[in-house]
C-alpha cells in the first residue's frame, strides 16, 4: 500500500494514512530517521522499517517481493508526499503487481499538485517533468522539449540549483514566459512568487534561496498561423532550389501543416512574376 505523507505540515497525516502505518508488517521508507519521526508523531512504535531510496529501490523491491509473498502487509512511504511522484515507489508498484499482489494507496500530499493549483497558471492540462538532468545533452533536450510544450509545466528543484535552472529555462522559453515559484509548501515560511522568466532569474540572483522549490511554468503560447506572404516566399523559394510544383506545395504543405490543396494555390501564386 502506497501511504502519501505530510510535504511539511504534519497536521495533514490523515487518519487513514495512520491506520495503514499502525497496520503495516513492515513501512518501506527513505530515511528511516526522518520516517521514525512521523511514525512516532503518529503514535506509532516496533514497525520494521525497511530503506528504498533511490540507490536501493531496485534491490529493495526483491525483499518487499519476499515479504508480501510470506503474507506480511506493506506500507510505503516517502520522506514527504506522494510515493513515486519523483520519489521512489515506482519500481515497488511495478515489482508487486508482476508478482500478483493488489497495490492500493492512502491518497494525501502531493507538492506538485499542491503548487500547481495556487500558481495561478492554466491547471486543465499539465505535464508533470519532475527534477530535470543535471547537465548535458539531456538536460539540454529536455529543457528544448519543455519550451514548446503547449501544457503547463511543474518541475522540481533544489534551492543550490535554483538559479541554473532558471537561467537555463529563461534563455530557452524566453524572458517573458510566465513562472510561479513555491517553497516550504504548508510550512511556516511558505512562499509562492509568481512573475516572469526574466523577473524570476533577477530575484534568484539577489537571494539565498532555501527550501525545495517547485516551478510551474506556462505552456507554450499558440504560434500566429504564418501569413499567405510568408508561405509564398517559402514555396519561391522551394521552386528556386529546383522543385516542381507538385513537389513545393507538398514541402509547403508540410511546413506549415495546411491542406495540400491550399499549398499548390500559393506555390502557383509564387510563380507569377
Amino acid at each position: 500500500m502506497l501511504v502519501a505523507t505530510p510535504i511539511g505540515n504534519l497536521g495533514d497525516l490523515s487518519p487513514r494514512a495512520v491506520e495503514a502505518l499502525a497496520a503495516a508488517t513492515c513501512v518501506v521508507c527513505e530515511d528511516t530517521r526522518r520516517t521514525g519521526r512521523l511514525l512516532v508523531h503518529a503514535g506509532i512504535r516496533g514497525t520494521r522499517l525497511l530503506v528504498a531510496n533511490e540507490h536501493r529501490e531496485a534491490a529493495c523491491a526483491a525483499e518487499v517481493g519476499r515479504l508480501l509473498a510470506q503474507g506480511a502487509t506493506i506500507a510505503v512511504v516517502t520522506d514527504a508526499g506522494t510515493p513515486g511522484i519523483s520519489d521512489p515507489g515506482e519500481r515497488l508498484v511495478a515489482a508487486a503487481i508482476a508478482g500478483g499482489h493488489d497495490v492500493s494507496i492512502v491518497p494525501g500530499p502531493a507538492a506538485a499538485v499542491a503548487a500547481l493549483v495556487i500558481s495561478g497558471l492554466p491547471t486543465e492540462r499539465f505535464v508533470m517533468e519532475g527534477f530535470l538532468p543535471r547537465r548535458g545533452r539531456e538536460r539540454s533536450d529536455r529543457i528544448a522539449a519543455v519550451a514548446v510544450e503547449r501544457r503547463t509545466v511543474v518541475l522540481y528543484e533544489a534551492p543550490h540549483r535554483l538559479a541554473r535552472t532558471l537561467a537555463d529555462l529563461a534563455a530557452t522559453c524566453g524572458h517573458g514566459r510566465p513562472v510561479s515559484i513555491s517553497r516550504e509548501l504548508t510550512k511556516l515560511h511558505e512562499e509562492t512568487w509568481r512573475g516572469s522568466l526574466g523577473d524570476a532569474v533577477a530575484r534568484a540572483a539577489e537571494r539565498d534561496p532555501i527550501g525545495e522549490h517547485v516551478i510551474v511554468l506556462a505552456g507554450a503560447p499558440d504560434e500566429e498561423p504564418a501569413s499567405d506572404d510568408t508561405i509564398e516566399a517559402f514555396g519561391r523559394d522551394a521552386l528556386a532550389r529546383g522543385l516542381s510544383p507538385r513537389d513545393a506545395a507538398s514541402e509547403v504543405a508540410t511546413a506549415f501543416a495546411i491542406p495540400r490543396r491550399r499549398a499548390y494555390d500559393l506555390v502557383q501564386r509564387a510563380r507569377r512574376p
